[in-house]
């Protein structure tokens, strides 16, 4: 079971990681057993692979941290970012970006609008992004078959052994829950919600197959505190908790999530000679969502990045940095001056402050099952 935390004890959790912390890097051992992260995944992850393949991106995007558009659905650095910086690595570059790409530390497959179920036009709705899991997974396997031809040419890609000293990274699978919802409302998603996490689980056993031996699986986000959610799926008073957040999306998150950890719990008993984590991501983020001002914030269900104020500042009609015409006037979804102080970005993603909590309690260990401290692994750099 992994463990309950209570707000006090994740906000001691924080003061651990960025006050005692950095004073015992290089005590235990040095380096860190990682050599390069591969990751897999949707917007919550992709560090530019989608807007490599279609250019589109603006501002305010990337504002607090990169000052300039980035490639990331946040303000700044995404729990991706900050993992590589902790482990001492670079920023992952995107598999699809073609140029000033450094692939020598590991590859993002991830994109915006990715699902783990292949798309098709009698299940997901239009704005899916092409790069399934199942092509994430195929580009993975070309650049393992290009490392291996080219190892011996003196080229910038990784030395052919890099495979088992990887840590795989996976983030994937909220668009094939909230892509239908609208449509087919919470049961008809529930029935192929099995088909998710048995594709997650096969696509960990074919990484293994290609070397891989340390995979991080992060569960889905409590979708029923996002602004955009609240504003758009179809509820009633009695469907909002005392937080805000939907609760019968909620439940569906925790039923699906349950359902993930269990065939991950068969999937690393299935390979002795490996790492299968689940990550509680979940409990992290609906913590921020429920208790933000006992973690340095002030605005769970609302919005930094939109338009039309009040409890969400979201409206479906003018996303994060358009400008629209609405009721005879132009109007522009604009960004908050303190992203800092909220968990949502844009209505859909976290913050760079959200995901930087978040990734304090994965590197801590306690959020995994089983525990997975990783400072038992790395000797950890600061994520500032």
């Amino acid at each position: 079971m992994l463990p309950k935390m209570s707000s006090k004890a994740f906000s001691n959790l924080l003061v651990i990681f960025t006050v005692v912390l950095p004073c015992l890097i290089g005590l235990s051992h040095s380096g860190c057993e990682f050599n390069a992260i591969f990751n897999f995944g949707d917007s919550n992850s992709d560090t530019g692979g989608f807007y490599a393949a279609f250019p589109a991106e603006t501002g305010p995007y990337g504002m607090t941290f990169f000052k300039k558009p980035a490639g990331r659905a946040s303000d700044g650095r995404l729990i991706v970012d900050f993992l590589a910086q902790a482990l001492g690595l670079p920023f992952l570059s995107p598999y699809l970006q073609s140029i000033g790409s450094d692939f020598k530390h590991g590859a993002n497959y991830a994109t915006l609008a990715s699902t783990v179920l292949l798309p098709n036009t009698s299940l997901f709705v239009t704005g899916i992004s092409p790069f399934s899991l199942a092509i994430q997974l195929n580009q993975m396997k070309q650049f393992k078959t290009k490392v291996n031809e080219l190892d011996e040419q003196g080229t910038e890609l990784p030395s052919s052994d890099i495979f088992g000293k990887s840590l795989y990274t996976f983030y994937i699978g909220q668009n094939d829950f909230t892509s239908n919802l609208a449509t087919i409302g919470i049961s008809g998603v529930q029935q192929y919600l099995p088909q998710v996490v048995s594709q997650i689980a096969a696509t960990i056993k074919e990484l293994h197959n290609l070397g891989g031996r340390t995979f991080l699986v992060l569960n889905l986000a409590p979708v029923g505190c996002y602004p955009s959610f609240l504003v758009q799926l179809p509820h009633n008073s009695s469907d909002i908790d005392e937080f805000g957040c939907l609760i019968s999306y909620n439940n569906a998150v925790v039923d699906y999530n349950n359902m993930l950890e269990e065939t991950l719990r068969q999937t690393r008993e299935s390979l002795s000679d490996a790492s299968v984590v689940y990550v509680d991501t979940h409990k992290v983020l609906l913590e921020l969502f429920q208790h933000p001002t006992s973690h340095g914030l002030q605005y769970g269900t609302k919005a930094c990045c939109g338009y039309g104020g009040g409890d969400y500042n979201f409206d479906p009609k003018v996303y994060c940095g358009n400008t629209r015409e609405i009721n005879g006037s132009t109007v522009t979804a604009t960004a908050c001056d303190d992203p800092y102080n909220y968990v949502s970005w844009d209505g859909i993603h976290a913050t760079e402050a959200a995901n930087k909590l978040t990734t304090y309690a994965i590197l801590n260990g306690s959020y995994s099952d089983p525990p997975f401290p990783f400072q038992e692994h790395c000797d950890l750099q600061p994520i500032g």
